[in-house]
């Protein structure tokens, strides 16, 4: 585990014995390691955590083959950007359990209701490309956290997981590698526009022992 990695947890260890529900935002281009790094911090944290990743907030495949967008599929406007910031705002101010999607990538499909964020929560770990984008409604999205980090890594390293990642679920090798360096990267560039507005950015060092 890296110092920036070490850094993070004590830093998330903070935030979660404040008492009062607090919401950490992590943020990142794909691939980037940024679900590993809120599923370490859940997992560290213990039943005081709940993860609740923006991917569950994908438009469906009929939405996106509608709209002409299924094509650049992980694109900022392939999202329900509006739903997730209310959701996000619930997370925020309701005491009960909320109910949040996630999304199966065997099936390339949000599923709904599969996310239970349970009462005793005191840390929610938020996980996603455009958390801090300045652009509507995104923009609004780190107003409603208490912490925001954007995790980032060797960019080789990040483009060779993705088409990996991509192969595993199913794509042909030359798709996949096609997709990663055009689609992905398109969707990388805008989210790097949004580093310079985290609190903390955390260097993702894969060899130091944090797993893609």
């Amino acid at each position: 585990m890296s110092a920036d990695e070490r850094t993070a947890l004590e830093r998330a260890r903070e935030l979660a014995a404040a008492g009062e529900r607090r919401i950490l935002a992590v943020a990142g281009p794909p691939g980037a390691g940024k679900s590993t790094l809120a599923q370490t911090v859940v997992a560290d944290i213990g039943d005081d955590a709940a993860y609740l990743p923006m991917d569950g907030f994908h438009l469906a495949n009929v939405e996106l083959e509608r709209l002409g967008r299924w094509e650049r599929k992980g694109a900022i406007d392939t999202f329900d950007g509006a739903g997730f910031l209310s959701l996000l705002q619930r997370v925020r101010t309701e005491t009960g359990t909320v109910y949040a999607p996630t999304f199966e990538r065997t099936l390339e499909e949000p599923i709904a209701g599969s996310i239970a964020i349970r009462p005793e929560a005191r840390l929610v770990v938020v996980e996603g490309n455009y958390l801090l984008v300045d652009r509507e409604p995104w923009a609004r999205i780190p107003g409603l956290c208490d912490e925001t980090w954007y995790a980032e890594m060797d960019e080789e390293t990040r483009i060779s997981g993705l088409v990996e990642r991509h192969v595993r679920f199913g794509m042909a090798r030359a798709a996949a590698e096609r997709w990663a360096r055009e689609v992905d990267q398109r969707n990388a560039e805008l989210v790097e526009t949004s580093r310079q507005r985290a609190d903390l950015v955390v260097r993702i060092d894969v060899g130091a022992g944090i797993p893609r």
